[in-house]
């Protein structure tokens, strides 16, 4: 009801996209660079100029790496017609590039002329001439052959870097001709699929040439895209990812990441809160149902719960990235660079590896290894987390290349008011417009995030009055600034401190930020170890096998497996880190992502966790056990390294101790959001109208359609009465499991019980999952009719079990076995779309 009411009151107030304009007022804009024009948000700051921010340090090397490694070589890699070959069709050739051209040439711009490369921007060239230069008589851009929306948004990125590079003049009067194209045209050929999930990156390019010409027609084409586009807005505001049934774009993480920017984009114009909130909401509700250490969701590659054995694509990360990156510029708050920090310093280093010529298309907290084969993913793929340039499926190996430069093009933005303001951190030089047109430029001098303190050098011509904004790190609360040595007042932690004053050339800023080790919760009540906006994670000794050494010279596949202990538990004083942790720092490398030489680690005190191994596939880690666990192992210290560091780690790290005390009832009726302490394998699980649900897994093309489930990994029951409401929505059977043990992706990758109901064999049967095989121990015939809601409750005393339905005294089915005694209990549907309520375990 909340949802129709939102929608309601849209549709009440009216309020159009033409007329909207922002309730906050704003000073006069400055004339450095375009700003938004009315009736936009006045409030919003703008990119730099490609090119105006330049990496240096630790953070210049990381682009250098990628010139010399997957990024410089791309063309040499992937020289197929379809692919990069001198045969595509975005060269006028007979491939179907598709979006693989457009992602490739995306973050080959950004990088090219932000290391200002004459090869790399040559590399460049041909694609944006060919683009430019055969444009269609209609507007209409690209291979003329292929009929799809989407893979010209990427391709606008390009042309938008390029044009603030180069400022070639034929870009704008491009851009005008495709758009009034597209308006003509969205209403006999609306938005599907990939266009209808990633409008908003249509929506921003649109917007931007808007402020460059004034056509209103722009603002028209930009309110057509978001009522074509999925509703975002509810979709995060509300948690529906999972409420599209077999359409399964919406819950497609890297669509996901994608679209978080669109309802913040579209604020420009619509001035309603619901636009502005609708992308922290829908992290709020991605990190609570599938968050994990290095700060974002999973996805492999439909959302897929918080277990530490569950992986992240590298398309999610950097196109999550880059929707951080253009909020920032739209609503000033520090949270929002904070998040960036996180993935770009965590997630983004661990998808490559060291030398940037390989990536892995999924990275896991917990991989324990990097090796061929399936993990049962809902989209799997044998190749998905060994490390080589043709890791899983293509995209990512096209869409990784705007990682890092779009990190240094996005750190600082111009504002409204003549001022700039830095988004993240790291080693850079700034030259910008500030003030009354006049150029400054600053020197970031740093090793952040591997040290405390940064400091900006200002070269401007005395007397020059701006604003400078400071980001300040929430996790700082001991944040420092000072300005030509004084300490300055009011600086907080989590808020963006404002220093507007006339500037003297050589003027001097320092920022400390004391960066305190943190433990955070994670899954089954383990914690990864944090310090300032760096994740740390094990590091393993692991020896590598070459699988295949491909043409281009230097460039090959490999397996990684450790050959040191890594099921470690952290012993921790009274659960805290407190002064459990030892910062050790040596010399600042080249390259602070090589595990061997990180310039900061931390040595912890941990035990050895034996029962704690392989799961069943023999390729991934069993999720990390439930916390605190007893471990009667000797005490041994361990390092942990950056989270990025290495190619194969543990963060998720359970805790030694005293287990908790074994819960007598549980009482769980799902009356406000998906619990935290159930955990699903397999499959997707939500939360909807005070009921949790199995998803569909329409084009899933791994395990998790079959046994999905979802268990309470806290609990463990011996003798016990359990029920529950459970509705069989579609063909296939649902039910209770119980008394169940190592939990993994597969139909029957578990140990212990289920009971299930099958409307479509007309059954009701009890079975077991022994040595990854399903074993029928009882069965009986009963109506069962889908889309019908039955109480089913089972009895389990010893190894006598009865199950009963719909309140009835007299037992429908009763059996013996002796295998499980005691365990978890959970959900599981097999094959079907199921809804299940009011769940209730009490001990006997």
């Amino acid at each position: 009801m909340k949802n129709f009411n939102n929608r309601l009151t849209e549709r009440i107030l009216g309020l159009s996209f033409l007329g909207i304009i922002g309730y906050t007022t704003a000073s006069a804009q400055s004339e450095n660079y375009v700003f938004n024009r009315a009736p936009l948000d006045q409030n919003v700051s703008v990119q730099l100029p490609l090119g105006s921010i330049k990496a240096k340090g630790w953070l210049l090397k990381q682009l250098e790496l990628q010139k010399d490694g997957a990024t410089g070589m791309a063309e040499e890699l992937y020289p197929e017609d379809d692919n990069l070959g001198k045969n595509s069709d975005w060269l006028g050739g007979n491939g179907s590039g598709w979006e693989r051209v457009p992602y490739y040439v995306k973050g080959l711009i950004a990088l090219a002329y932000t290391l200002d490369d004459k090869g790399l921007k040559n590399k460049a060239q041909k694609y944006i001439d060919w683009t430019l230069d055969n444009q269609q008589a209609n507007g209409l851009f690209g291979p003329p052959k292929m009929k799809d929306w989407w893979p010209r948004m990427p391709m606008m990125y390009a042309l938008q870097s390029y044009y603030e590079a180069t400022n070639d003049k034929r870009v704008i009067p491009f851009l005008t001709k495709y758009f009034k194209y597209e308006l003509a045209n969205l209403d006999a050929d609306p938005l599907r699929e990939w266009g209808k999930s990633r409008a908003g990156d249509n929506m921003e390019i649109a917007i931007w040439l808007y402020n460059k010409t004034g056509d209103k027609d722009l603002l028209s084409l930009v309110e057509k895209l978001k009522n074509q586009a999925y509703p975002w807005t509810d979709i995060y505001s509300e948690n529906q990812f999972f409420f599209y049934g077999d359409d399964y774009q919406p819950k497609h993480m890297v669509n996901v990441a994608q679209a978080l920017k669109l309802p913040v984009i579209y604020a420009q114009a619509n001035a309603l809160p619901i636009y502005r909130t609708a992308m922290a909401k829908g992290i709020a509700h991605i990190m609570h149902d599938h968050g994990q250490p290095e700060g974002l969701g999973s996805g492999t590659e439909f959302l897929a719960g918080r277990s530490s054995t569950q992986g992240v694509e590298t398309c999610t990360v950097v196109e999550w990235m880059q929707s951080l990156e253009t909020a920032a510029r739209i609503i000033s708050d520090a949270s929002i660079g904070d998040q960036l920090e996180k993935i770009a310093f965590n997630a983004l280093p661990a998808q490559f590896s060291r030398d940037f010529k390989n990536h892995s298309y999924y990275t896991l907290p917990n991989q324990v290894q990097s090796v061929n084969g399936d993990q049962g993913f809902n989209q799997d793929y044998g190749t998905g987390i060994i490390s080589s340039p043709y890791s899983g499926y293509g995209c990512c190996r096209y869409n990784m290349h705007m990682g890092w430069p779009y990190y240094v093009k996005n750190s600082w933005v111009a504002t409204p008011n003549g001022g700039l303001t830095v988004v993240s951190y790291g080693p850079m030089d700034v030259e910008a417009v500030v003030g009354n047109h006049k150029k400054i430029k600053i020197t970031e001098n740093t090793n952040y995030p591997f040290e405390e303190q940064i400091k900006l050098g200002i070269a401007v011509e005395d007397g020059t009055n701006f604003p400078l904004s400071l980001r300040i790190p929430s996790w700082s609360t001991k944040a420092q600034v000072k300005l030509n040595g004084v300490i300055l007042n009011g600086v907080k932690a989590g808020e963006i401190y404002k220093i507007e004053r006339s500037w003297s050339n050589g003027d001097q800023i320092e920022l400390n930020f004391p960066m305190e080790i943190k433990s955070q919760q994670e899954v089954n009540n383990s914690v990864s170890i944090e310090r300032g906006p760096m994740v740390y994670a094990l590091q393993m000794q692991a020896t590598k096998k070459t699988l295949r050494e491909h043409s281009v010279s230097g460039f090959s596949d490999y397996e990684i497996r450790p050959t040191s202990a890594w099921n470690y538990g952290l012993v921790l004083d009274h659960g805290k880190i407190g002064n459990a942790a030892k910062v050790e720092k040596t010399v600042m490398p080249e390259n602070p992502f090589d595990g061997l030489n990180t310039p900061v680690k931390l040595k912890l005190i941990a035990k050895r966790i034996p029962e704690w191994g392989m799961a069943y596939n023999k390729v991934s880690a069993f999720d990390v056990p439930f916390s605190p666990v007893v471990s009667t192992e000797k005490e041994e210290e361990i390092t942990l390294i950056p989270y990025g560091a290495e190619s194969i780690r543990l963060s998720c790290f359970p805790v030694v101790g005293k287990p908790v005390k074994t819960v007598k009832s549980l009482d769980e009726g799902f009356n406000k959001a998906m619990p935290t302490n159930w955990v699903f394998y397999g499959g997707g699980w939500y939360w909807k109208d005070g009921a949790v649900h199995a998803s569909s897994n329409g084009s899933s093309g791994g395990y998790g359609i079959h046994g999905s489930k979802i268990v309470a990994t806290g609990t463990d029951f011996s003798d016990f009465t359990y029920q529950a409401d459970v509705k069989v929505n579609t063909a296939g059977d649902a039910g209770l499991m119980f008394r169940v043990s190592d939990p993994a992706i597969g139909a029957d990758a578990y140990k212990g019980y289920y009971v299930g109901l099958n409307p479509t064999t007309g059954n009701i049967e009890l079975g077991k999952a022994s040595n990854q095989k399903w074993i029928l121990i009882s069965a009986v015939k009963y109506p069962v009719k889908m889309n019908s809601t039955y109480k089913l409750k089972l009895v389990a005393k010893g190894n006598r079990f009865e199950v009963f339905l719909d309140g009835a005294e007299k037992a429908i089915l009763a059996a013996t076995d002796n295998e499980y005694t005691s365990g978890n209990i959970g959900l599981r549907a097999y094959n079907a779309q199921a809804t299940f309520d009011s769940v209730k375990v009490k001990s006997l």
